[in-house]
Order: structure tokens, then C-alpha cells, then sequence
């Protein structure tokens, strides 16, 4: 097969994972960087340019598209839709998961256990949008913060008050979810490929940091997790439409709950904690759709 990556550098982990392993397979890889490409959007023959080359004879596509350039990224995603390119994870399901507001109501609407979550414009109910979600501590998220950025736990009713205020000044959009005290500080990463968990590790935060993130200073450790919570990653994935993605869950005295599903989970972490070629999974599960499907919106929304 021949396989693009859309990665805006080679040298990246996660890409350069990718890459080995489809070779390893006796596959050909072009990493192309997202932001050089360009489109020729014509009914008749749509068309993907790189560098003044016309894109032509890829088998399928991974995308590995960073949040900021989420919106062109997928734009070019769609093209080699169009053109008959299987997608690893499609445009739609990407764009769907990378939307925290409406991923969390997709979520919801499939009965999915996640924190209890407000959202509200006017700094008028904020009271009752703290009292809404159980009260202080309160976690505050930016929608458009990612990597734990943009993330603050209010411990306070006041506290909670100032930062969403400060928020709603700035005109930043946010959520505000119940704080998990029973998680210290560690969530789940669980990696599907396709219909199952191949992968799962525990983050744990830094001493002082509720934020697990390994960049943040976290460690993770391999952890084996319990059917429900493999479920509930499945689940989670299918209803973003995504073939391949990071959900990270909280374990709580009610069961399992979903923080957020990712559609472009970094490698590293993944298999340098539990030995695993997630890399060679992700390939073979290409091997196994390449030809065999079409690409379709999955789910609603």
C-alpha cells in the first residue's frame, strides 16, 4: 500500500513510529505536512496539490493533525475523502471529537458515565451553574484549551466565581465540571484501535498537580483495567466515529468516567509504559479496511 501521513514533522515520535511500522510491513509512507497542501475543489475532479505536485495513488491516510490547525487539516482530510483515500479516523469524527462541548453532549446522549458538566454564557448564573455541578472545588476548562492548558481547579465558591468571571471577560468559552477527589490526581488512558482497548497505562500527576498530563511532569504506568471501564472506552470511541483514539477516564465511587476522547493520541507515552507495538496495530488495522469500506459519517452530530 502506499500510506500519507499528515504530520507537520517526520521527526515526531508518534510519526516516526508510524512510519517503521508500515515499512516494517513492506508498506510505502510519505509524511506530508498538512499546512503545504492545497485543494482544487472541482465536481468533476477534485484534486490535492503539494509543493506543486498533484497528490495521486494513496491507499489511505493517517491523519496526525495538530488542534490548532484543526480546521484546515481536516479540510485537506476531506479532500482525500473525496478522491477515495481511507481515512484512519475520518474528518467529521476528528472535527466532533475535538469540539469539548459537543463531544460531551454526544457522549451523554449515548448514556455515558463522564464529571458532571455546566456550561453558561452570562456571568449573572454563575452561582447556580457552581451549585449545578455539586459545588466547590470546581474544575474550570477553556473548550479551546488542550494538553491541560487552560485547565484551573477552583477550591473555593469564590475562587470558582473569580476564575469563571475572569473567563466570561475575556469572552473565552468554558465548562465546568465536578472535581473527582477519589481520582487523585491519575486518570486512565485507554488506546483503541478499532473495536478494542490494545493498550492502557495510568497517569498520575506531579505531587501538587491535579492535571495528570505527562508533559506537566506526570508518570505513567501500565494498569489493567476493569471490563467496564473497557467499555466504556469502546463505546466512547464508536460514538465519535473514531478507528483509532486516546479516552481517558477518571475512576470514580460511581464507576468509570469519560474526561475526553482524543483523536490523535501520541505513541510515546502508550507504548514506553506497556511494551506494546501500538504502531504496528494501528497498521494492521489499515491492512484490514483498506478496500473493504467506504468512508461515511459514523453516528449523528
Amino acid at each position: 500500500m502506499k500510506i500519507a501521513i499528515l504530520s507537520r514533522n517526520k521527526k515526531l515520535y508518534s510519526t516516526r513510529r508510524l512510519i517503521e511500522a508500515a515499512e516494517a510491513r513492506g508498506h510505502e509512507v510519505r509524511v506530508l505536512d498538512v499546512l503545504r497542501c492545497y485543494m482544487n475543489i472541482a465536481s468533476h475532479k477534485p484534486q490535492i496539490h503539494y509543493q506543486g505536485e498533484v497528490l495521486e495513488g494513496f491507499d489511505a491516510v493517517i491523519p496526525r493533525i495538530g488542534a490548532s490547525v484543526t480546521f484546515y487539516g481536516t479540510a485537506v482530510l476531506r479532500q482525500f475523502e473525496m478522491v477515495g483515500v481511507y481515512p484512519l479516523n475520518e474528518s467529521v469524527a476528528i472535527t466532533r471529537s475535538r469540539d469539548k462541548l459537543r463531544s460531551l453532549q454526544l457522549l451523554s446522549r449515548k448514556g455515558l458515565g463522564m464529571p458532571v458538566t455546566g456550561f453558561a454564557h452570562k456571568p449573572g448564573d454563575i452561582q447556580d451553574l457552581i451549585k449545578m455541578v455539586g459545588g466547590a472545588p470546581v474544575v474550570i476548562k477553556l473548550l479551546e484549551g488542550t494538553q491541560g492548558i487552560g485547565v484551573v481547579l477552583a477550591e473555593t465558591q469564590k475562587a470558582a466565581e473569580s476564575v469563571i468571571e475572569a473567563f466570561m471577560g475575556l469572552r473565552a468559552n468554558i465548562l465546568v465540571q465536578e472535581y473527582i477527589a477519589e481520582a487523585g490526581g491519575a486518570d486512565i488512558r485507554c488506546f483503541v484501535v478499532g473495536d478494542k482497548v490494545v493498550a492502557s497505562m495510568k497517569r498520575q500527576g506531579a505531587e501538587g498537580e491535579f492535571r495528570s498530563n505527562l508533559h506537566r511532569g506526570g508518570t505513567a504506568s501500565i494498569i489493567r483495567i476493569t471490563p467496564e471501564e473497557r467499555s466504556t472506552a469502546i463505546r466512547a470511541a464508536r460514538t465519535m466515529g473514531l478507528n483509532v483514539a486516546g479516552v481517558d477516564l477518571l475512576r470514580s465511587n460511581h464507576g468509570p468516567l469519560v474526561m475526553e476522547v482524543n483523536s490523535s493520541p501520541g505513541l510515546e507515552g502508550i507504548e514506553s509504559a506497556t511494551g506494546r507495538n501500538v504502531a504496528d496495530i494501528i497498521i494492521q488495522l489499515i491492512e484490514k479496511n483498506v478496500g473493504h469500506t467506504s468512508t461515511r459519517t459514523k453516528g449523528k452530530g
